[in-house]
């Protein structure tokens, strides 16, 4: 007699299952790969991918979310222990930047041609803008900052987000999106330092 899934473990298998997707995406874009191809390369079948998504994509828009859900969650947890606004802004800015260092040129182009996957990405942009802005206002009540229009100073850097995100910054300077979150932590936290 077979025995019933264990409490879990289809949830783990899924979870299992974006993991190797995002994976596998992010080295090598998903607009060229076929469902086919997407199963023999997660060693499963097509009905398997079938209870992730109803159509591929839905698969590609639900691993875009698996994706950021995976690294907000990273990124949250590493600004976590750390004390100081300066410190906790430029830990969060070069967290998301080593998070989107693992994405291929190809990734991020199939994701910039693909409106739903697309459209988490900016969704995911706007609350880390969200996310600086109350870091910077934390820092102005702490004493750390001046006193700066805080959704100004998010908005900024959320316009630099999408320009390392569509790839501007990477054309028009050389840094890669680690080193370019890197700089504009540094140019954001030194600007407003009290």
């Amino acid at each position: 007699m077979e025995q019933p899934p264990r409490p879990g473990f289809a949830t783990r298998r899924r979870t299992q299952l974006f993991d190797a997707l995002v994976d596998l995406f992010l080295v090598e874009g998903f607009a060229h790969l076929t469902l086919d191809e997407i199963a023999n390369r997660l060693r499963c079948s097509k009905s398997t991918l079938y209870t992730l998504a109803g159509s591929k994509e839905q698969l590609v828009r639900a691993a875009t979310v698996h994706f950021f859900r995976r690294a907000t969650e990273d990124v949250e947890s590493r600004i976590e222990p750390i004390g100081g606004a300066r410190e906790r802004i430029t830990a969060y800015l070069s967290a998301v930047g080593n998070a989107l260092a693992a994405a291929s040129d190809q990734f991020m182009a199939d994701l910039d041609a693909f409106p739903p996957a697309r459209e988490v990405y900016e969704r995911n942009t706007q609350f880390a803008a969200g996310r600086v802005q109350e870091l910077i206002t934390e820092g102005v009540a702490a004493g750390d900052f001046r006193d700066v229009h805080a959704a100004f100073a998010a908005d900024l850097a959320a316009t630099m987000m999408v320009r390392i995100q569509q790839r501007g910054v990477r054309d028009s300077t050389g840094l890669d999106d680690a080193h370019a979150y890197a700089e504009l932590a540094a140019i954001l936290t030194g600007g407003i330092s009290a």
